[in-house]
């Protein structure tokens, strides 16, 4: 075993069109964000500081919620929102198989057991299956909204009524995403978020933060993420160290204040995608529902002939395209999820997804002409 990242960032910075944007990020903010951390180190208070309760603030008033807490990453988000639901071994949780691995590995820290439900053509959970999956050992519902596309709350919240079961949103993806004008995150229980250095809002590390509606849910995990301390001295249960760094606290006011321009951008850039991809016959693009605001972390196609996937794939990095494939093997298929008894057709439009998916970047970086050289890259490739 060894720390495969290093070797990542070396061969992903050798594309011109690169998913990367954080030197550029960096080159741009680097005053303002380096007199915040200079404000932390002068003050000392690098563990839950000011700058801590400052960011949940603004993120409460930002995202229209009642409690916000903040928490060490976008995957402690998630398997500290199932354990405040008092999630614990034998446990099921619905969720969708075509995800990160952060998704499902929640769940099982949490102690539970990962029920999945397959997805539709907008990759997300498809609602009309939930309910065939749902069992006395069901504890909550865990819908992912991917790529920024809010799942469809509206038959879920209706399933999670009629069962009495909780609703945990991994909208990691999805900050700033609107559906019927509801913002997501506000939809359950909880709504987790992740501010990994290549999220829509990120920090320089790991972060992530929880949406809450009860104040009981909220005390609760003010417990779980900081050792479950209600002072230096009393201890009301023995918990978690998820606590955002207030370094990392400071990063994240600097980069709030950019938020909606970085929403627009990746917005006006993939809509253009859109544009100039519908064109090409030989690609499927994803259905717009115009009902919401998509905030694009993610900008995937789908390559109508499987066997074309790879090779559209090749072609496009080998052009200095950063294109990826997010993700190649549904979470049913991979090695950890063996013991669960899944296989190979059990879920066959997540399959068939992931087979013929590939990613495009549009970050707030990405100009008009990089644009149009990826549909130029991409149309001579089908001609």
């Amino acid at each position: 075993m060894k720390n495969f990242l290093i070797n990542q960032y070396k061969k992903d910075s050798i594309f011109k069109i690169n998913h990367n944007y954080l030197k550029k990020q960096f080159l741009s903010n680097k005053k303002n964000i380096f007199k915040a951390i200079t404000g932390v180190v002068k003050n000392t208070d690098f563990t839950l500081g000011k700058s801590v309760n400052l960011f949940e603030n603004k993120i409460k008033s930002l995202l229209q919620s009642k409690y916000v807490v903040s928490v060490g990453s976008g995957t402690d988000a998630l398997m500290l929102s199932l354990k405040a639901l008092n999630i614990k071994e034998g446990d099921e949780v619905i969720t969708t198989p075509y995800t990160f691995y952060a998704t499902i590995g929640a769940i099982v820290t949490a102690g539970a057991k990962p029920i999945f439900v397959d997805v539709k053509n907008d990759y997300n959970i498809d609602e009309n299956l939930i309910e065939k999956k749902i069992s006395k050992k069901t504890k909550a519902i865990l819908p992912v909204h991917w790529s920024g596309r809010i799942c469809n709350m509206k038959k879920i919240l209706k399933i999670s009524k009629k069962y009495k079961l909780p609703v945990v949103e991994d909208a990691c993806h999805a900050i700033l995403s609107k559906k019927h004008g509801k913002i997501a995150g506000n939809y359950g229980e909880f709504g987790c978020f992740s501010m990994h250095p290549l999220k829509n809002l990120n920090v320089w590390g790991d972060g992530g933060f929880v949406l809450v509606k009860k104040k009981k849910n909220y005390e609760k995990l003010m417990l779980l993420r900081n050792h479950g301390l209600v002072g230096r001295n009393k201890n009301l249960i023995f918990a978690y160290n998820s606590r955002l760094d207030t370094i990392q606290a400071a990063v994240a006011i600097e980069m709030l204040k950019k938020i909606q321009n970085i929403t627009n951008k990746r917005i006006s850039n993939a809509h253009k995608l859109d544009k100039y991809l519908s064109t090409i016959k030989d690609i499927n693009l994803i259905k717009r529902d115009k009902s919401s605001k998509e905030v694009f972390h993610l900008y995937e196609f789908r390559v109508k002939k499987k066997q074309s996937r790879n090779k559209l794939l090749t072609f496009l990095r080998n052009n200095k395209i950063d294109a990826k494939i997010h993700y190649p093997t549904p979470m049913h298929l991979q090695p950890a999820a063996k013991k669960y008894g899944y296989k190979k057709g059990d879920f066959p439009n997540a399959e068939l997804i992931a087979d013929t998916t590939i990613s495009l970047p549009v970050h707030e970086f990405i100009s008009e002409s990089q644009l149009k050289f990826m549909f130029k890259k991409i149309k001579q490739f089908f001609s």
